[in-house]
């Protein structure tokens, strides 16, 4: 054992006192600045330095805790629906692609069967993906009309709209099928954009909530984890879909809240905090940072604003 001041004082340990001691830095001996001073002059230095490091990683865990711990990738979506040939597809994106190659957000634009080809070639090396805005869950058969999950897969398409209300009420395309859908979709290899939301009269009726939750339970039904957590789900309002009416921050950021709830009860924590649930009802320039800047909203599936270049960049730039 050492006693400092005793005879029992090693050498070593005594010659290593002396140099602290004795040793002064030739840089600064013309200053007469002990070594002691100049060591702990540039120790408080680097423990302010470090309080300031802490201070910064304080305000980033916030950050982190707000937006949700897996830091889930925001997601703007455009869906095209039924407007744009292949040649209005290549001025889209000759314009467009310039406009958000600095963006690190997700960017996917759902484009029309006959564009698909036109797009892809058009995106390549850039930081924009192309989706489908349906798919036909069986690979292949006596189905006229349809494309099948594996014809998409093939061709490059790693996103696909399912279960839009506008498939849901013109197709009559039910819970059981989007289900289907879904499945067949993550089988292979492509992200759905699952789409849920109440009409004008299920909302006048006070049910929006119940028809929610139903929808996610049916396209969720036998949906393994791994697959759940790479879900895409768009709150759509179906009465403020094509009208120019736009849900409340606080009715989008509910209904959002509402579906990771819902996930969380069927899943867990985990698996609810790396689901993105964007907002679909009428975004555009002028609303849409408002719409995002919520921590329930991981962004938008934009409809008639995604047509024009400038429009749909100035919602993927909403934050700049």
């Amino acid at each position: 054992m050492i006693v400092m001041g005793s005879n029992t004082m090693t050498l070593p340990f005594k010659l290593l006192i002396c140099s602290f001691e004795q040793k002064q830095d030739k840089r600064l001996s013309k200053h007469n600045i002990p070594y002691f001073k100049y060591f702990f002059k540039n120790y408080y230095i680097y423990i302010i330095k470090l309080k300031k490091y802490v201070e910064y990683s304080t305000i980033y865990i916030e950050f982190l805790m707000k937006r949700g711990l897996n830091m889930r990738k925001f997601v703007v979506a455009g869906n095209w629906k039924m407007n744009h040939s292949p040649n209005d597809t290549r001025d889209f994106f000759a314009r467009f692609n310039g406009l958000v190659q600095d963006s690190d957000l997700e960017i996917v634009l759902c484009v029309p069967y006959i564009d698909i080809a036109t797009a892809l070639d058009c995106v390549s090396n850039t930081n924009i993906k192309i989706g489908a805005q349906n798919l036909n869950h069986q690979v292949a058969g006596a189905l006229t009309g349809d494309v099948s999950v594996k014809m998409l897969s093939d061709i490059g398409v790693k996103y696909s709209v399912i279960g839009h209300s506008e498939r849901r009420q013109y197709h009559h395309e039910t819970d059981d099928y989007v289900n289907l859908k879904v499945k067949a979709a993550f089988d292979y290899g492509i992200i759905p954009i699952l789409c849920v939301g109440e009409t004008l009269h299920e909302r006048e009726l006070g049910i929006a909530k119940e028809k929610i939750i139903i929808q996610i339970r049916h396209a969720f039904e036998d949906l393994a984890p791994d697959y759940a957590r790479k879900m895409i789900i768009a709150y759509e309002p179906i009465w403020a879909i094509g009208t120019g009416k736009t849900a409340s921050k606080e009715d989008a950021c509910e209904a959002c809240k509402l579906i990771r709830d819902e996930i969380r009860k069927m899943y867990g924590n985990d698996v609810a905090e790396e689901v993105r649930v964007l907002y679909g009802g009428s975004v555009k320039p002028s609303n849409a940072k408002e719409l995002f800047d919520n921590e329930d909203i991981d962004g938008g599936l934009v409809g008639g604003a995604s047509l024009e270049p400038d429009s749909f960049a100035q919602i993927v730039n909403y934050n700049k």
